[in-house]
């Protein structure tokens, strides 16, 4: 018989540490009872009560409608932005914009919310749907250009040559050979922003408004007023959706990948 790696041991408790304050939270949401210091039986009340709230839900609209806003916002100019920093012969420069890129993803949220709060109040600009529709495309940018970038630095360089060379317009080689071998990395991308915004708390919190409010910001408002199973139950169906996005997102990288994998290997047995 084998013995566990040390390794194995830690990357154990590492995730136990991490996943069972989560699975302790789903399983109780379970709960017949309305504490988290005794299990009274498995029942559904509790997502009932959640479903019958019509403010929640209505927080609930508005996450989605943010995270998907900002998605397709965020996509649409982190993609152009991939393709300006690919097409930039210049090294230095090169990496100057990739260094200007990756400062939102390395910043504290913190500092980034602070640094919202005060850049719309500046300008005047009321807090509420549109400040947290404006931050959310803002922090996702960043991590929509790291997902296209890879593979735009993948693609051959011989198919926009050969493109040009067959009287293709600048705007059909866009279209007809760079955007659709990017396509993967751009459904990523959109996938991993909308992600970021339904997980987003510290970020919304500086730049929401009265009147407004998301799942996050709402989840750590009835947390502070005492136990509520009901933070369980959402945070339960919070956590479930997040997880369907990052599963839809390795499987598309999954995908690429292997259709990667399968064109060099064609390509090496035509050689």
């Amino acid at each position: 018989m084998k013995k566990l790696k040390p390794s194995y041991l830690y990357l154990a408790f590492v995730f136990a540490l991490m996943y069972l304050p989560i699975f302790y939270l789903m399983f109780y949401s379970f709960n017949a009872g309305s504490y988290m210091n005794g299990f009274a039986g498995f029942s559904l009340k509790h997502y009932a009560t959640l479903f019958s709230d019509y403010r929640l839900m209505g927080i609930l609209a508005n996450t989605f409608i943010i995270a998907l806003l900002s998605g397709l916002f965020a996509t649409l100019i982190g993609t152009f932005g991939a393709l300006a920093i690919y097409r930039t012969r210049r090294i230095g420069l090169k990496n100057t914009l990739l260094s200007l890129n990756n400062i939102l993803i390395v910043s504290p949220d913190v500092i980034i919310g602070a640094s919202f709060l005060i850049l719309f109040t500046l300008i005047g600009l009321k807090l509420g749907f549109f400040s947290v529709l404006l931050a959310h495309i803002a922090f996702s940018i960043p991590i929509v250009v790291l997902m296209v970038l890879p593979r735009l630095n993948e693609m051959n360089p011989a198919l926009i040559d050969a493109a040009h060379d067959l009287g293709a317009t600048d705007f059909q080689v866009l279209s007809r050979v760079v955007l659709p071998y990017a396509w993967p990395g751009i459904l990523a991308g959109f996938f991993m922003a909308i992600t970021y915004s339904l997980d987003d708390f510290a970020v919304t919190f500086f730049v929401t408004g009265n009147g407004f409010s998301t799942l996050s910001i709402e989840i750590y408002s009835r947390a502070r007023q005492g136990i509520d199973v009901s933070v369980n139950a959402l945070s339960t169906l919070m956590f479930l959706v997040s997880l369907v996005l990052v599963g839809v997102y390795y499987y598309i990288s999954l995908r690429t990948n292997n259709g990667s994998k399968k064109k060099r290997q064609m390509r090496t047995a035509v050689r």
